[in-house]
């Protein structure tokens, strides 16, 4: 095995110690890793080993129970006592995982969400018993900033926690145990938790040494890959797109600079583009939101180089769409 790199950040033994917690949890489960035709999505590669790990199996849809799981079980004690409000800030998925773990452990808890957000998934969040309040998406941080001065409730952060990012370096983890030699990791990004997650257990472990990690983005939401080019993590208040989870204002500063140094680059793909992939999604038999699509878009539309003969994992990192997003998105 080749010689694991070191992160300020996140450790190998930050990831191991989450890996243990979410393996005794009854909360989470292993997703399944499948081997797909790259023909039947439209790529044209000569040899290529296509996999998706499909997260959107994952309990609540999505993977972020993973990194809500690990935040909690690290949570300081007047959390876990009930003593303290948790707030977080999400526009769906998040939120959703945030909301059922609060009421599984009995913990208080609001979220605030982008007032673009679908309807249904504020009503998901009000049905486990927490407080919603919507804010336009330039508003998300001031708000939250005041729950935490005002109310003395606790942030917890939906993409910059370390140990958020640790309980998502599970996935890496999943990846390695079932596959050798992977050539290239494809990850959608938003604030960049799961991409920072997945990338630092590559790169510390050693086994993905040689593994290229590629981030994807919305053209509406850049954070990330503006915030590479400009050696800095950016705001960018306007950040909108179909992948609604893809589209937060700002980019993590800890998740920025694990993927500044662990991430070959961030690619950019449109709404369109996502919407393409979807319905192809969805002709193969597999249900997937705008989000969890982008990682397939991105390699669909030839936004990522030299993938002949290589061994790719793609990561289907949700599948929590409306019946009424789907009937518009397939139209």
């Amino acid at each position: 095995m080749a010689e694991s790199r070191e992160s300020p950040l996140v450790s190998l033994e930050d990831i191991t110690r989450a890996v243990s917690v979410l393996e005794a949890s009854p909360h989470v489960d292993r997703t399944g890793l499948i081997r797909v035709n790259p023909s039947r999505y439209g790529i044209s590669a000569n040899g290529t080993e296509l996999y998706f790990k499909l997260e959107g199996m994952q309990n609540k849809g999505s993977f972020k129970l993973r990194g809500v799981v690990n935040q909690l079980e690290n949570a300081p004690p007047e959390v876990k006592e009930g003593k303290r409000t948790l707030v977080t800030m999400s526009a769906g998925n998040y939120g959703r995982s945030f909301a059922y773990l609060c009421k599984e452990n009995q913990l208080k808890g609001k979220v605030v969400m982008p007032d673009v957000s679908p309807a249904n998934r504020a009503e998901l969040i009000r049905g486990h018993g927490l407080e919603v309040q919507l804010v336009p998406t330039s508003q998300l941080k001031e708000t939250v900033e005041q729950c935490v001065q005002k109310e003395d409730m606790l942030f917890m952060h939906p993409f910059n926690d370390l140990h958020l990012i640790a309980g998502y370096g599970s996935i890496g983890y999943e990846l390695y145990q079932e596959l050798t030699n992977i050539d290239i990791i494809i990850v959608c990004c938003g604030g960049g938790g799961l991409l920072a997650g997945i990338a630092s257990y590559a790169k510390l472990s050693g086994k993905g040494s040689n593994t290229r990690l590629i981030g994807v983005e919305p053209e509406g939401a850049p954070t990330m890959y503006l915030s590479l080019k400009e050696g800095r993590a950016v705001e960018k208040p306007d950040a909108k797109s179909i992948a609604g989870g893809l589209s937060p204002p700002y980019a993590g500063t800890n998740t920025y600079q694990i993927v500044k140094e662990f991430v070959e680059e961030v690619v950019l793909v449109s709404d369109d583009e996502i919407k393409e992939s979807v319905r192809l999604l969805y002709n193969n038999g597999l249900v997937v939101e705008p989000s969890g699509a982008a990682g397939l878009t991105a390699l669909r539309c030839g936004k990522i180089r030299d993938i002949d003969g290589k061994k790719i994992a793609v990561i289907i990192s949700g599948s929590n769409v409306s019946p009424q997003e789907l009937v518009n998105i397939m139209q």
